[in-house]
């Protein structure tokens, strides 16, 4: 029988559960494609190289992961758009087992029909929001779990609260690691109470950002890392600040002061979540 030629994804405005969302080429990169949604990008994809990484957010969490010990991983991504995480993990740990939850289920078939999402081996996709998604993993199942959910440029609050935290803990194995993308502008409110929450169930928590977000000069994405046991902060300082976001690692008692007594997020708390001036994506 002739191989099928995958099918040559359509530049265009796609109808999804949650609105609508752009599929757009890449005009650099023949292979590479983005997915936005009401101006402001989701997720990014090249077709032919899962390991090129194009949003400096997710470089950072790709040298995380690069840091685990190594081999396969079992891996619970929440939040999916495109997978471009999970496609990382597949190409570079061969046999890694992957879920992924993503409440838009028409955006999964999206990305299956256009992004070539079924060829992505050992990954299942299940149609459900995060707190719903976490609650039905087993105890102990996972040996990464990687947070990186937003509704179009914010992050859900019921994601980032202590009792969210806890059952994230049941979920990953003693040595697990956590990886939390935030967005947060002047200020950094929001991402001190998020790494004060973290803090309240993972002892070793370390944060990851270029230096003009960390200084609240400008809107931006900063990873947190955590996990029960001892995160490979070497590697991440040296990873961060030799790669090309020119990054920093902040652990420790810079970290301690960075938090400054901001209190954790609890459920029902009001919270108002950090939005991005409008010139970000514009």
């Amino acid at each position: 029988m002739a191989r099928r030629e995958p099918q040559e994804p359509m530049p265009g405005r796609y109808p999804v559960t949650f609105g609508e969302v752009d599929l757009l080429r890449d005009l650099d990169r023949p292979s590479g494609w983005v997915i936005s949604k009401d101006g402001v990008p989701q997720s990014y994809v090249d077709l032919d190289d899962p390991t090129y990484l194009d949003f400096e957010y997710v470089r950072l969490m790709a040298d995380v992961i690069d840091l685990l010990d190594g081999g396969p991983l079992d891996v619970a991504h929440i939040g999916g758009c495109a997978c471009t995480l999970p496609r990382y993990v597949a190409a570079t740990r061969p046999g890694s087992r992957q879920i992924v939850a993503e409440p838009d289920g028409a955006l999964v078939q999206l990305v299956r029909d256009q992004l070539r999402l079924k060829s992505v081996p050992r990954l299942k996709v299940r149609i459900l929001d995060g707190r719903a998604a976490t609650a039905g993993l087993h105890d102990a199942s996972a040996d990464l779990l990687v947070l990186d959910a937003f509704s179009g440029a914010t992050m859900p609050l019921d994601l980032a609260t202590r009792e969210y935290m806890g059952d994230v803990a049941r979920v990953l194995r003693p040595a697990g690691t956590l990886l939390v993308n935030i967005a947060d502008g002047k200020g950094l409110v929001f991402a001190r109470r998020v790494l004060a929450t973290v803090g309240t169930t993972f002892r070793h928590v370390a944060l990851l950002a270029e230096p003009g977000v960390l200084r609240g000069r400008r809107f931006g994405n900063l990873i947190v890392a955590a996990s029960r046991t001892e995160l490979p902060l070497d590697g991440m300082v040296r990873t961060a600040a030799g790669g090309l976001t020119q990054a920093r690692c902040v652990h420790g008692d810079d970290l301690s002061k960075f938090v400054a007594g901001a209190p954790p997020l609890n459920d029902g708390d009001p919270v108002v979540i950090p939005v991005p001036p409008p010139a970000v994506f514009g």
